[in-house]
């Protein structure tokens, strides 16, 4: 499939999952509180801090995949692809367990909450552990298909299972039991149907010959690069998640739950960079094993600058209209003014952090794994002292401002570390000409429109009207600003112009 297509399937997918989780939110605080609600964003953090024993093999296989892909021999990859089956597996049975015995001590000592009673909490994490172990295997798989380039596929199954996870679990709790318990049985069922569902997928594509084993050798030759891509993942969960973790232990559980709803909404800025990474991250693969550096390097300008085009504008809304997205969303006034202030933080760091996703694609392309690791390393540094100091200070919100200023350290180091050793001499440009320019007419614009709207009363839709208009006129003055991309436009058209002048 094209890189368009591959980008078209991608965002489809994203934006899909992005709706349902929004949608079922409402109603996961309405019949499980907000306490509850903290619970389940403990769990994706621990969802996320479990990966680490992915031991970097998620991503080794999409690079692998898309090498054999290119030279056509996809033979090698299914024996991989089996071998770390074999892993994978083992390993999920390994995180139940782990996490059915540490789940009394982390009821006990860690979670603090005024409504919900240890043993409830115990539970609730000793079913996480059966989430995580069922869902496990489901990496790979679809790093198996999204290395062979067939973001389609993975992104069906992916927009099915979640659903039927999100909708189900509103069923589930409206109609069988309104409690944390059933909701993670519900979780852990889908998670296993979702695996097993990933795995056909990915066989029908890569092709399984009869008679394969495990194959020590397969593992022997991506392990210099999986043991670079441990230490990546290693620094980059702590890079991502430290503040999740250090918060969810010094405050309670309902203000981390209003710090966990803050993040669903600033994903929504994920919804746009994932299905880009994913798309051009085989692509770069593919163009760095055919030493084709200059279209490589036109590629990267470009896709960092559609990424710009679209990712700050978003972002502007989100930061300027927090409240009252919010407040729509949630349909809760005091829940709103909590949350808003912590979005808006959030959001303007999230919006650096998916910039630097383009760069991280193009060091993992190159094999460079030592570059991210330099990075998120030197940044470990300073996000311990930076969270503990914020949060003591600022509670809650402290949390968001550790968020927005680690990220801006974190484009500075990474654009001078990456343009240092690949594709050099294009620092500068990528720097002030395709992220700069876009970001900071994203920033006259947001500036604009909350003066717009803080100084004549409007209703909220009104409001949001009137952001979505300014944000639309950025996404545009940005696209007159990169004659590369009008370039692409004109040929588009043209060519289009032509297929059809050739049908009359």
């Amino acid at each position: 499939m094209r890189l368009s297509g591959n980008l078209l399937a991608g965002l489809a997918n994203s934006i899909w999952s992005a709706l349902i989780g929004l949608a079922v939110i409402p109603f996961y605080l309405k019949y499980l509180g907000i306490e509850a609600y903290g619970l389940i964003g403990f769990f994706v953090t621990t969802q996320a801090l479990l990966s680490l024993l992915d031991m970097g093999l998620a991503p080794t296989i999409i690079r692998e995949v898309a090498r054999h892909s290119a030279s056509g021999n996809l033979k090698e990859a299914g024996t991989l692809l089996h071998t770390l089956a074999i892993i994978y597996w083992s390993m999920a049975g390994v995180i139940a367990l782990l996490i059915l015995m540490f789940a009394p001590l982390i009821a006990e000592y860690w979670l603090q909450s005024k409504q919900l009673s240890p043993q409830t909490i115990s539970h609730a994490v000793m079913l996480m552990g059966l989430v995580i172990a069922c869902r496990w295997p489901i990496g790979l798989y679809q790093g198996a298909l999204i290395g062979a380039q067939r973001l389609a596929v993975s992104s069906g199954i992916n927009m099915a299972m979640v659903t039927i996870g999100s909708l189900g679990a509103v069923v589930v709790l409206a109609f069988v039991s309104p409690t944390i318990e059933a909701f993670f049985i519900w979780q852990a069922c889908v998670g296993f149907v979702y695996a097993v569902t990933m795995r056909w997928g990915a066989w029908r594509i890569i092709g399984r010959i009869p008679g394969m084993r495990f194959d020590i050798n397969k593992l022997k030759s991506i392990c210099r690069f999986s043991a670079g891509m441990s230490g990546v993942a290693l620094s980059g969960i702590v890079f991502t998640q430290l503040d999740k973790v250090i918060l969810s232990k010094m405050l309670g559980l309902e203000e981390f739950g209003h710090y966990m709803l803050a993040t669903v909404v600033v994903s929504g800025l994920y919804v746009l960079v994932t299905p880009m990474y994913n798309a051009v991250y085989p692509r770069f693969s593919a163009l760095v094993a055919s030493g084709d550096f200059k279209k490589l390097g036109n590629l990267y300008r470009l896709c960092t600058r559609i990424l710009s085009i679209i990712l700050f504008p978003t972002a502007m809304i989100l930061a300027v209209f927090a409240y009252d997205l919010v407040r729509i969303w949630t349909g809760n006034t005091e829940l709103a003014s909590s949350v808003a202030p912590v979005v808006t933080l959030l959001a303007i760091g999230s919006a650096l952090n998916c910039i630097m996703f383009i760069p991280h694609a193009l060091q993992l392309a190159f094999g460079m794994t030592r570059l991210p690791l330099i990075i998120n390393g030197v940044l470990m540094i300073v996000i311990l002292p930076l969270i503990v100091f914020f949060t003591l200070t600022y509670g809650v919100l402290g949390g968001a401002m550790a968020w927005l200023t680690l990220h801006a350290l974190y484009v500075l180091l990474g654009t001078w570390l990456t343009h240092r050793h690949l594709l050099r001499g294009l620092g500068k440009q990528w720097l002030f000409r395709d992220v700069g320019v876009p970001l900071g007419v994203a920033l006259i614009a947001g500036m604009a429109a909350k003066y717009i709207c803080q100084n004549l009363e409007y209703s909220i839709y009104i409001k949001l009207a009137i952001g979505g208009s300014i944000a639309l006129l950025t996404v545009v003055v940005n696209v007159l600003l990169t004659p590369q991309l009008l370039l692409l436009i004109s040929r588009y058209f043209h060519s289009k112009q032509v297929v059809d002048t050739g049908k009359n």
